[in-house]
């Protein structure tokens, strides 16, 4: 198996946490996602709706969880239903899980196969007041596609008109954002995939290469050390292409004299890492970009500082944009005259660092979380401060990922090299 599976106990224990949060006497019902064409008989690679694997572990398509912990029969309280197995489809499309792997994977001991759900679930909803159903409410989210979970709350609400609906999402958006500590080693996992993935490339990098092909190092070392792959499409970005945040051509070639921005994670486990560090590509820094990479450090840094429970991200990011503003007075960026008259709304610094310092990290890189509520231990986070600078064709940022605790933050990425000293000495 390319990618280890994560111990049952870890969704056993997400259930638990869901069930307690659900009304009496009520149905929760969630959905794998879709199988989504590209062209012609082709698909896209398919990627488990997160809420499913987070209460289950398990990947594979067509997959349910049905959730009804009073349920007059013990046995249908927790139930996963899975597509029956196939000999045929087999033959083309590979193995399907059986009743005993769906339980060592899940933790759940009731399997039924999808083709008999319906006998099944009508009695289970008649015997219900409230069914709780699954939507996608992550903030970021930006397509309007009609997908399974959406088609499947309008079948329902057709279907049993009467009964009281509850939206899943906004339980699973608190759950989901508090990491246990098995969670957590899991991450730590595809951080250490992510550190040695960056060794690699410090060892690569040189005037000449291209993009492509330090997006291949990454990929080559995530493999063979069994990540399923990237948990997000990597940017590699030289030169002026690093102003641009979410750049994934990773098509050009990198030139002496210029630094390269690699923002990547492994996956491991379903869990993502979130890793960015900016190199010399010659392998060594020039003195103003050493003095920009530092500042953007100092940055970092700060925000470490300061990124613990009890504070919310919008207290955070008007902290952070403070100290920025420091750093890129002593840069030239900004003049006192600009710090002066600057819009509260879109102040100086702005014009240097245009994005959020930190987002939640777990199963999603862009994980489900709070910005206007105080943080809580338990969280994992970002930290990524960035300078870019349009004038000079250049940009920096720093990214590691910390784990929020009760006496403040533990980095998950403490022994990958930060420093532009430690980076220069590994690139000889």
């Amino acid at each position: 198996m390319r990618s280890s599976t994560i111990d049952p106990r870890i969704p056993t224990e997400n259930r638990a946490r869901f069930i307690k949060r659900m009304k009496p006497n009520s149905i929760a019902i969630f959905n794998s996602n879709d199988e989504l064409p590209s062209n012609g008989d082709a698909l896209h690679p398919f990627r488990q709706n997160s809420d499913l694997y987070w209460l289950t572990g398990v990947t594979q398509e067509d997959t349910m969880l049905v959730l009804f912990p009073d349920n007059p029969d013990p046995r249908y309280r927790e139930v996963l239903v899975l597509v029956r197995p196939n000999e045929l489809k087999e033959k083309w499309d590979g193995h399907r899980l059986r009743r005993e792997e769906a339980t060592a994977l899940s933790g759940i001991r009731t399997i039924v196969w999808l083709d008999s759900l319906d006998g099944l679930l009508q009695p289970w909803v008649h015997l219900a007041e409230t069914i709780y159903l699954n939507t996608n409410e992550n903030d970021r989210k930006a397509n309007l596609v009609p997908v399974r979970d959406y088609r499947f709350a309008r079948e329902m609400r057709d279907r049993y008109p009467l009964h009281q609906y509850e939206r899943s999402a906004r339980i699973l958006r608190d759950l989901r954002a508090i990491k246990s500590k098995q969670e957590v080693e899991v991450m730590r996992k595809a951080c250490d995939i992510t550190h040695k993935a960056f060794l690699r490339l410090l060892k690569f990098i040189r005037p000449g290469v291209w993009e492509n092909e330090i997006e291949a190092e990454i990929i080559h070392e995530f493999l063979r050390n069994r990540s399923a792959g990237p948990a997000y499409s990597s940017i590699i970005a030289g030169g002026d292409r690093a102003r641009t945040l979410h750049y994934v051509a990773n098509d050009a070639q990198c030139l002496d004299g210029e630094m390269v921005l690699m923002d990547f994670g492994a996956e491991w486990g379903g869990y993502a890492a979130d890793l960015t560090r900016t190199v010399p590509v010659s392998g060594k820094f020039t003195k103003r970009q050493k003095d920009v990479y530092n500042a953007c450090l100092a940055i970092h840094r700060h925000c470490r500082s300061i990124l613990k429970p009890g504070i919310t991200i919008l207290e955070y990011h008007d902290r952070v944009g403070d100290e920025a503003t420091k750093h890129f007075l002593k840069l030239g960026l900004i003049s006192k005259a600009d710090v002066k008259n600057e819009d509260p709304e879109n102040r100086a610094y702005r014009r240097y660092l245009y994005h959020g310092i930190s987002h939640h990290l777990g199963v999603d890189v862009h994980d489900l979380g709070t910005k206007t509520e105080p943080l809580k231990p338990g969280m994992v986070l970002t930290i990524e401060p960035g300078i870019y600078i349009e004038e000079e064709k250049m940009g920096v940022r720093i990214e590691n990922n910390v784990w929020l605790t009760k006496g403040g933050s533990v980095d998950l990425m403490e022994e990958i090299p930060i420093e532009a000293d430690d980076i220069e000495r590994l690139m000889k």
